[in-house]
């Protein structure tokens, strides 16, 4: 399958997870818009791969007339920033990560590279052409406050989840437990590409390809298991809830070596006993 047809398969759709939570997926990244249309501020989570710029905003223009009072990354790698220049200076507004991440979005410091060695499917062979430099968004990037709160979103905390990169986070809302996880979990098999394209529908832990900590990983999964959340938006795949959500996250948790790390890898020694 070449890559315009996954383009094709791929473009602009939007997942309305809550009337509050619109999720929307670029290509195979999902990003989000939280906030009620018509009511006040909103905020978007990630920004998705690069050359949507123009299908988010005009979302955006739709959905709220108005652009975000802020962007919050879940974490800086490319498919997850990928707009998030262009959107910020467009909308002048700051952009919020963890302390942890900083390095990767202010030029200091070059993600690890991508692991074809990791196998499981097409993704995971391509992994060495996913570009893992550091962007330098310059004094758009603050960090996230110390105290879990989410500027612009109140009733959110932010929830520390590494692994996946060393500043990732998730963000969860104790009203109806509703859990944005980022890559931290993840609702397709991210490494196959014909899971991705047709979007089936099953519990991962973060990509393998490219997540160098499995300790941390682990770690992070099992204290996204312990908020029992009802409802689940992740960064590849569509939304999950229900039983379904409780039964997939708690055995993933229990079982995380053997369902989500990799048998072999270049960061597998570091996070397998």
């Amino acid at each position: 399958m070449n890559d315009h047809s996954m383009l094709k398969t791929g473009a602009v759709e939007p997942e309305e997870i809550t009337p509050d939570i619109l999720s929307l997926r670029t290509v195979m990244v999902n990003i989000q818009m939280v906030g009620t249309p018509g009511t006040g501020d909103w905020v978007l989570i990630d920004t998705g791969l690069g050359n949507f710029e123009g299908s988010i905003v005009e979302e955006a223009e739709k959905r709220f007339g108005k652009p975000p009072v802020c962007i919050v990354l879940t974490h800086g790698h490319f498919d997850h920033v990928g707009n998030v220049k262009e959107l910020a200076d467009r909308w002048n507004v700051p952009v919020y990560a963890h302390r942890d991440e900083l390095p990767y979005l202010t030029g200091k410091e070059d993600y690890p590279p991508g692991d074809p060695s990791v196998g499981g499917g097409l993704m995971a062979r391509v992994a060495p052409m996913y570009p893992n430099k550091a962007i330098d968004l310059g004094a758009r990037i603050q960090p996230l406050p110390e105290d879990g709160s989410v500027p612009g979103l109140p009733e959110f905390k932010w929830i520390p989840t590494p692994g996946h990169s060393p500043g990732h986070i998730s963000l969860f809302r104790e009203r109806d437990r509703v859990l944005v996880a980022g890559d931290a979990v993840i609702t397709v098999k991210q490494e196959s590409a014909l899971a991705v394209i047709g979007q089936e529908k099953e519990l991962h832990g973060p990509p393998m390809y490219f997540t160098p900590d499995w300790d941390l990983a682990r770690e992070s999964v099992r204290r996204l298991a312990s908020l029992n959340p009802g409802i689940l938006v992740t960064g590849h795949g569509v939304s999950m809830r229900g039983e379904e959500l409780t039964a997939s996250l708690a055995r993933l948790a229990r079982d995380f070596d053997r369902l989500a790390v990799p048998e072999q890898g270049r960061y597998v020694d570091k996070g397998t006993n």
